[in-house]
């Protein structure tokens, strides 16, 4: 995967991009408020209103924990599912067998560390993988999308495979570098539209500081509003640098459009782990090989 090189100003304007084949569609919208993202506003990181520590946070509910467990865990119960099915394809059962102790037990099916698998609609969490029908149209040809977002304004995604030659400092983003904690961190092409992003993988620390949006267990995002707090969760050593990855921009579709881009052919929607989005992963160069290959496939499409 080529690396995007980036000037200083690359992403000052929301780009017009039209996929061929389909009637013309400029896939560019207005640009859009942080508030889409639906990220809880916290004061000035130096308040640390927004960043408490766990001590300092209110113990939730056995109920709460376990409904937080039961939320996280789905993707991976589906997932055995759909190995399982996999595993063993379905068999018309004997006479002599016992629907009961059969039928309704799913085959017991172990999952890696890495997994993903094709699901039929767009969810929030799930890919996007370019298929050939975006070969030739440069920003999306091959590229991986993580949806973060399929809220009524309309769905919202990053790329997740465009990494730039340049880091932070070297692109003079001051509203992803509030107090220069993430300098040198490298700062990846999220989309075609205006909106400075990022991704940190961490666990309770992070989501009881209710300002970042969990996309899948583990795995949050938070916009340039949310950056000086995770300046001070750095400080205070609730994750690390390395846990963040930073993107210009970020893609944005009509309520409808996606889907009915999925139907054209134009994306192959798709399940999958935490661990396969791995942010210490720099480059994620072969991420789209690699995702087809968890899914069993040379091709999407």
């Amino acid at each position: 995967m080529e690396a995007c090189c980036l000037s200083s100003n690359s992403f000052t304007k929301a780009m017009e991009i039209v996929i061929p084949s389909m009637k013309p569609r400029i896939f560019v919208q207005p640009k859009r408020s942080c508030a889409q993202f639906q990220i809880k506003k916290a004061g000035p990181y130096s308040t640390a209103t927004c960043c408490q520590s766990q001590s300092n946070s209110p113990s939730p509910s056995s109920r709460d924990e376990e409904n937080s467990s039961i939320d996280a865990d789905w993707r991976s119960f589906r997932a055995r599912l759909v190995a399982g099915e996999q595993a063993f394809p379905s068999q018309e059962p004997s006479p002599t067998t016992d629907p009961n102790t059969t039928l309704n037990q799913p085959p017991s099916v172990s999952l890696g560390d890495k997994w993903a698998h094709a699901i039929p609609e767009p969810e929030k969490g799930c890919l996007l993988i370019a298929t050939e029908k975006l070969d030739g149209v440069h920003i999306f040809e091959r590229t991986v999308v993580l949806l973060l977002s399929t809220g009524p304004v309309g769905p919202t995604g990053i790329i997740l495979n465009r990494p730039s030659l340049m880091s932070i400092k070297e692109m003079r983003s001051t509203t992803l570098d509030v107090s220069g904690t993430f300098s040198d961190r490298p700062l990846f092409f999220g989309g075609p539209l205006e909106e400075g992003l990022f991704l940190v993988s961490g666990g309770d620390g992070v989501r009881k500081s209710g300002v970042f949006e969990e996309v899948m267990k583990g795995l949050f995002y938070g916009t340039k509003e949310s950056v000086g707090c995770a300046a001070e969760m750095v400080k205070r050593n609730v994750v690390g640098v390395g846990d963040f990855r930073f993107f210009d921009g970020y893609c944005g579709w009509a309520k409808e459009q996606l889907r009915d881009e999925i139907r054209g052919g134009y994306w192959a929607v798709a399940a999958c782990s935490p661990n396969v989005i791995g942010l210490a992963n720099v480059g994620s160069v072969g991420l789209w090989e690699e995702v087809l290959g968890l899914m069993g496939q040379k091709k999407v499409w």
